[in-house]
This record gives structure tokens, C-alpha cells and sequence, in this order.
């Protein structure tokens, strides 16, 4: 019979176990004696798991190891390789050991041939339930796609990770309550073939029930209705849940959420293997009073301080106040808002007002009052608001008089997010546009059309690089003078998040030594980010575009640059250096913020 070895290594795991603790608890017995140095030399794969693990690399700083227990790892060091290189299908490794030099000199030199790898030669994945009848197409996608196929290493990390890659396919979509029945890999290394099996039995497909709320006591329970997306009796899909539980979170009343399907205790005799499962909703409020604080800095407005206060129960009916305060070195800003909890369609109306003051943004200072009503609703992918604002705007050129203007402007705003991961994406992108109308009598200054649209692509490369691609247009459509449209209406161009090599708002139209907001923008990037570390990388990049009056010979501005990327557990931090090839000078760009 050819020989045969299940998958499961917690022997191996329990024999190194035992020989490491007869190790220590002689230390305590025999002599000291001095540390000596380990080279192994073996496939870098093999090398890094062996100098990890191998109780000769472990203990080779200790200097309370007697001869006989230095000895006794030399001698039994084969056995050890051999049981590390069969985790990555190498079950006849050569192994050659060599002892140089005496004392606290000595080198332990460790050759190791793994030998030929074992492959996988059958696999046969079988799933049985109503799974089998009912989603024949999802069971062949989950066999289509089995992390282990036939002709790959045999790994067990890998034989691990198929079987638990093909469990939660099936759990995520339809048969919540399906499990890992039966598993063996036969490994045969005279044949250097393994044969793996993995058996599923799916239990019965689950539909989604009603809501059952449970943890709410200051804010009403009709909030969580409101906003659920799921409809009774639709297919379970873990998706839809991690949905809910979001748009539960983007709610300002719950600091917790907690989702999951409630299976009844007869799910499995269920006779025609279709359940209905309530879904479980637990959440955890927050206090009806929230301060909160930041520090941050970016080169574009310098240093800044911030402080929010929130009140959640206003009126005693959840209506929220919100409040926010931030001063920075060039631009102060006051916020307030006063909004209603999202109604039986999601939608939130609310009331606001700001402050904002920007001083010596390129030789202008700008003022600029702001109030209006909203009615916004966010979704899963989706943002839209429809608003009617009321601009008025002091814009100060160095030098010059004051230019004073006012609008009314009911607006529409739509964001779109599709990516892969909302703080560091690597996949997808992020579309913004917006759209306001004013006329002249109907408190403005002047008739205009404004359009404004954003994109962010994010396409990745390899495992962990990436390419950022942005496109930003706006404009001011009228036959009016530009100076009577509000100024934090029009637009200007340069900067962190513009065109990196060139100052804050430096790009615009020209006005003795001051630099004016234009009708017309138009800006664009690409970015190459190569990350050498999980969190750390380096980026190189190039801006371009202009804002103007006039596109007739207009000047596109360039920039290049580098910079430094860390993703840190408050968000990310990008450092740049750009150069700004029309101005021929260098620029950082520096954006980082902490909140507490």
C-alpha cells in the first residue's frame, strides 16, 4: 500500500513542543556554556522558517546551554527540518550539519537540500444539502474556484486557508449555517502527489426576516427602520448585512453596531430546506452631549486647531446640533446645523449656517457668510443633497477696493464611492458632481450657471502598489462680470490636493499682486505609489491644469514631484516635494491631522 499522511500536523506541532520544554527545564541543571552563531543555507522560503524556528536558531544567544543539550539540537536537527519543510510540501529534505570552532566561536553551518516538491494531484471538493439542488451554479463556482487546484505545491498554510475560503463562500450567500463536514489531504512523497478531499454540507438556504432592535433607549428605535436597506424575505447575503450595520453607523447616534441572522433551533429539519431567519440588530448609543478635538497641519493653510460639540437630543426628539470650530494659521471657520433624523426614506433635512475667513491666500483676503436649508440622503454608495443657499462674499485684493457679492442658489449635489476600502483604497473610485443655478434680482448679483465635477480612480498594481488618477472641472457659466459672483463660488487652482510645485490658490486670474478666483477650472493628476512596507511607501507624481477667466491661451501649469506615504491608525499622511515647472521652484506639500 503507498504510504499515507493526513494533512494535520499537530503532531509535529506537540513533538517540538516537548522537545523545547526538555530543553529549558535543563537548562536548569547542566553547566553554562558560551552562544555560538547559526548559518543556515537552504531556498530563501525554507531559510526563513528555519532560522525562525529551529531550536538551534531560537537559543543560539542563550549562554546557559551545556554541551550535552547543544549536542542534542545538532543531532536532532534533521528531524526538526523535516517536519518545517513538510509545511511547504517538501517531505524528503537533505539535511547537512557541520560544527566550526570552540566556545562562544563556534558556527553551526546547516545545508539543506529540500528536494523535489510534492504537487497536488486529485482534488475533490463535494458539497451535499439543499445547496446542492437549490444553488447548483454557486456550489460549481466554489468548486471552479478552490484555492488549492490540482498541479499547486502542497502548502498546509494553503490547504488551510482553501477550506476555509470555500466555508465562508458558502456562509456569506444563502446557507448561513453550512459547515466543514470531512477533510484529508493523502500525501504520498514516494509519488511526491497529494490527494485532498473537503466535504461541505450546506444546511438550508436562509432568507432574512424582520428586524429585531435591541440597546436603544435614548434615541428612538424608528431611526434604525429608517434606514435599513433590506427587504423581509430577500436572500441572505452577508453583504446586505455589513450594509445595514454601515448605514446604521453613518448615523451620528450609535458608537457600536452589531448585525447577524437569529437561525431558529429547527433550522436543519427545515422540510422544503428554505428557512426564514430574524435579523438581530444590537447597538450601543452614544451620550446625547459628544465634544470632540484635533490638531493637524498642512502646508496649504498652516497649523490648525479644531473643536466639534454635538447634542443628539434636541427638543427631546433626536434633531442633532452640531457645532464646529476650527482655526488655522490663514483661514478661520464657524459651523452650525441643526438637522432632523432620517425619515422613513432616509432623508435628512436640516438647517445650517458658516463663517469663513481666509487671510493673505495670495495678497486677497476673503469673507464669506453662509446659510441654507438641505435635504440630503447618504447611502451605501451614494450621496445626494438638494439645498437652497445663500451666499455672501467679501473679497479683499491687496491694494484695491472691496468687492462685495451675494447669491441665492438652489443646488444639487451626487457623490458615488465605490471602493474596495473607504480610509485607504486601492480599487475604484470616487465620483462627485455638482450643479447651482442663481439669477440676477433674486437676491444676487448676477445670472450664473455652476458646474462642478471630481474623480478619483484608484486602479492597483501588483499586491500592493497602486496608480491614483484625479480629474477636477468647474465653471462659472455666465455673461455677467466674474467679480459678481460670490468668490468661494469660483475657483482657483495649486496646492496638496491640486497642483502639487505650486503655492495654496496661487493659479488664477492676476489682479495687481493679487491672485483672484476665475469662472473656469480644470485640473488633473496621475500618481504612482510603490509600497516597499504594509503601511510605509513612496510616491511619484504629476499635476497639471489652470484656472482662468478665459480659455483663450491659457496657461496649463505643470508639477512633478515625490513624496512619502504612512498609513497610520488615524488616517493616512502624505508628505511631497513638487516642482513647479512654470514657476521653476520647489514646493512641500504636507497634510496630517490627529483628532482625539
Amino acid at each position: 500500500m503507498p504510504k499515507a499522511a493526513h494533512a494535520c500536523l499537530a503532531p509535529w506541532r506537540v513533538a517540538a513542543a516537548l522537545r523545547a520544554l526538555a530543553t529549558v527545564l535543563a537548562l536548569a541543571v547542566f553547566p553554562a556554556q558560551a552562544a555560538y552563531k547559526v548559518e543556515v543555507e537552504a531556498p530563501k522560503p525554507i531559510r526563513e522558517i528555519l532560522e525562525e524556528h529551529l531550536d538551534l536558531a531560537r537559543y543560539k544567544d542563550r549562554t546557559d546551554l551545556s554541551p550535552d543539550q547543544f549536542e542534542y539540537m545538532v543531532e536532532t536537527v534533521g528531524e526538526q527540518v523535516r517536519q518545517f519543510t513538510s509545511t511547504e510540501g517538501y517531505f524528503d529534505p537533505t539535511t547537512t550539519t557541520r560544527v566550526e570552532g570552540e566556545g562562544d566561536k563556534r558556527v553551526v553551518h546547516l545545508t539543506v537540500d529540500p528536494g523535489a516538491r510534492t504537487l497536488i494531484r486529485n482534488v475533490d471538493v463535494q458539497v451535499t444539502g439543499p445547496a446542492a439542488t437549490r444553488s447548483p451554479e454557486q456550489v460549481a463556482e466554489l468548486q471552479a474556484k478552490w484555492g488549492l487546484p490540482v498541479g499547486d505545491p502542497f502548502r498546509q498554510e494553503d490547504w488551510d486557508k482553501a477550506k476555509e475560503d470555500a466555508l465562508v463562500t458558502l456562509q456569506s450567500h444563502n446557507y448561513y449555517g453550512a459547515r466543514l463536514a470531512a477533510s484529508q489531504a493523502r500525501v504520498e512523497p514516494d509519488d511526491l502527489r497529494a490527494d485532498l478531499s473537503a466535504h461541505y454540507v450546506s444546511g438550508p438556504a436562509y432568507l432574512m426576516g424582520p428586524l429585531k432592535v435591541t440597546g436603544t433607549r435614548r434615541y428612538p428605535e424608528q431611526i434604525i427602520y429608517n434606514v435599513n436597506p433590506l427587504s423581509e424575505g430577500e436572500p441572505y447575503r452577508v453583504e446586505r448585512l455589513l450594509e445595514l450595520q454601515r448605514a446604521i453607523q453613518n448615523q451620528p447616534y450609535f458608537s457600536n453596531v452589531q448585525v447577524d441572522l437569529v437561525p431558529p433551533p429547527d433550522a436543519d429539519q427545515a422540510p422544503d430546506g428554505v428557512v426564514t431567519a430574524p435579523v438581530s440588530v444590537r447597538v450601543r448609543e452614544y451620550p446625547v452631549h459628544r465634544l470632540n478635538s484635533g490638531v493637524g497641519f498642512t502646508t496649504d493653510t498652516g497649523a490648525q486647531v479644531e473643536g466639534r460639540y454635538s447634542y443628539y437630543n434636541l427638543f427631546n426628539r433626536a434633531w442633532t446640533f452640531d457645532s464646529q470650530a476650527r482655526l488655522e494659521q490663514k483661514r478661520s471657520y464657524l459651523f452650525a446645523e441643526t438637522a432632523m433624523p432620517p425619515d422613513g426614506r432616509n432623508y435628512r433635512n436640516s438647517v445650517y449656517s458658516s463663517y469663513e475667513r481666509t487671510i493673505d491666500i495670495e495678497n486677497t483676503d476673503t469673507t464669506s457668510l453662509r446659510a441654507g436649508l438641505k435635504r440630503s440622503r447618504s447611502r451605501e454608495r451614494y450621496d445626494t443633497t438638494t439645498s437652497l443657499d445663500f451666499y455672501y462674499d467679501k473679497l479683499l485684493p491687496e491694494g484695491q477696493a472691496g468687492q462685495i457679492s451675494k447669491a441665492l442658489v438652489p443646488a444639487f449635489a451626487w457623490t458615488r464611492r465605490d471602493v474596495d476600502n473607504p480610509v485607504f483604497p486601492r480599487r475604484g473610485n470616487v465620483i462627485s458632481t455638482q450643479i447651482g443655478v442663481a439669477a440676477r434680482g433674486f437676491v444676487s448679483d448676477a445670472t450664473f450657471l455652476r458646474l462642478y465635477g471630481r474623480i478619483r480612480q484608484y486602479i492597483p498594481v501588483g499586491k500592493r502598489d497602486l496608480v491614483v488618477a484625479r480629474l477636477e472641472l468647474g465653471a462659472d457659466l455666465t455673461g455677467d462680470s466674474s467679480s459678481q459672483i460670490p468668490a468661494t463660488l469660483r475657483f482657483r487652482a495649486g496646492g496638496t490636493d491640486s497642483i502639487r510645485g505650486y503655492n495654496y490658490q496661487s493659479i488664477g486670474t492676476r489682479s495687481g499682486t493679487s491672485i483672484l478666483p476665475a469662472k473656469y477650472l480644470g485640473t488633473g493628476s496621475l500618481e504612482y505609489q510603490y509600497w516597499f512596507k504594509p503601511d510605509w511607501g513612496v510616491a511619484v507624481f504629476w499635476d497639471l491644469g489652470t484656472a482662468a477667466d478665459n480659455l483663450r491661451g491659457v496657461t496649463i501649469y505643470n508639477g512633478v514631484g515625490v513624496g512619502v506615504r504612512w498609513r497610520t491608525p488615524v488616517g493616512p499622511v502624505q508628505l511631497d516635494v513638487g516642482y513647479g515647472i512654470q514657476e521653476q521652484q520647489f514646493r512641500p506639500h504636507i497634510s496630517l491631522g490627529v483628532a482625539f
